[in-house]
């Protein structure tokens, strides 16, 4: 991957459009279950337009952690795009950063034609990524990873900026009178959770502090958030960085009759709901269909066309906008389709 040869046109808006013009013209297609070492080839119904182009394996490799329905979403994005671009598509995940990184050695010795990561502990990723560039095989990043992308050599990246999704919600939270919050915290060490929390703090005006909890078990997460309404009454609002762990703090708020919102990160079909019925007062949604869906699409505008989505120097930004009461209707129908 030698990036000196990139544009270096800080233009990405145009690139942002014409990927998501490109996204709009795909078929639907059935979504997998995640899980370590899940290998699926590009998904059925989809072969409406089908590319006539020469047969390519991408790999993507994420830190999802057994039962993240986020992952489905993005998943189900990139075998549509694997789909219409006749790509085999390897997904394999662990959310252990170490693990993460053997399951990328995995793709470099498999010869893949290119890999998707994303970059929620990107330190331990470093070393598998020069081999990968010494290989030859161009890698994009995704959801994770926007402050290290270019640092670690990757072609292009495609997410949401957390720290400004952060502030966003910060600002909201300030526009709707929150004084006292509690940002909950599912994965120690992911830098785009830690950066979500930091950026919601860096503009609410009121109090907030950071609560962990152990996202692959969900009775836990219930347990201490729990505890945490009953210690403190004054908390008038939960921050959860993920859509599961939103629905987990409804039924902690009900345990305890507190009087504390709930406000997320990420949707899922489930939650919108949950926003129409006023359980959750409302979410950010950084379109992981779409992260899915352009990091694969994007391997073959390389290989095909010499294209480099945001021009090789901007990431391509897919997120972040607010979804309440006020727009959760048009959002429902997609999520029901697994799209958003």
């Amino acid at each position: 991957m030698d990036r000196s040869s990139h544009a270096r046109s800080r233009r990405f808006a145009p690139a942002v459009a014409l990927a998501a013009a490109a996204a709009l013209t795909l078929a639907g297609c059935s979504s997998g279950s995640g899980g370590k070492k899940a290998d699926e080839e590009g998904g059925s119904g989809a072969s409406a337009g089908k590319a006539n182009t020469p047969r390519m394996t991408v790999a993507l490799v994420t830190h999802q952690a057994p039962g993240d329905t986020f992952w489905d979403i993005v998943r189900k994005g990139a075998e549509a795009a694997a789909a219409k671009d006749n790509i085999k598509l390897v997904y394999s995940a662990d959310p252990n950063a170490g693990n993460q990184a053997n399951l990328v050695q995995n793709a470099i010795d498999q010869k893949v034609d290119g890999i998707a990561v994303t970059l929620a502990k990107p330190d331990a990723l470093r070393g598998v990524l020069g081999k990968a560039e010494k290989a030859g095989i161009p890698v994009v990043g995704l959801n994770s990873g926007l402050a290290d992308w270019k640092k670690l050599g990757l072609m292009s990246f495609f997410g949401q900026d957390e720290t400004v999704a952060g502030e966003a919600l910060g600002k909201r939270l300030n526009e709707d009178g929150a004084k006292k919050a509690v940002c909950v915290i599912h994965e120690q060490g992911n830098v785009g959770l830690t950066q979500r929390c930091d950026g919601v703090k860096k503009t609410f005006e009121g109090s907030i502090e950071n609560l962990y909890v152990n996202g692959t078990d969900m009775p836990s997460v219930k347990s201490t958030v729990t505890a945490k309404l009953k210690q403190d009454g004054e908390i008038d609002r939960l921050v959860t960085l993920g859509a599961p762990f939103a629905m987990t703090a409804v039924q902690s708020v009900d345990e305890t009759g507190s009087e504390a919102k709930i406000a997320t990160f990420d949707l899922n079909k489930e939650l919108t709901g949950a926003i129409e019925k006023g359980d959750i007062e409302f979410a950010v949604d950084q379109q992981p269909y779409l992260q899915g869906y352009l990091a694969v699409d994007g391997m073959w505008l390389y290989k095909n066309n010499g294209n480099y989505s945001g021009g090789g120097e901007q990431p391509v930004l897919t997120g972040p906008a607010f979804v309440d009461k006020s727009n959760v209707k048009a959002v429902a129908e997609f999520a029901a389709k697994g799209t958003r």
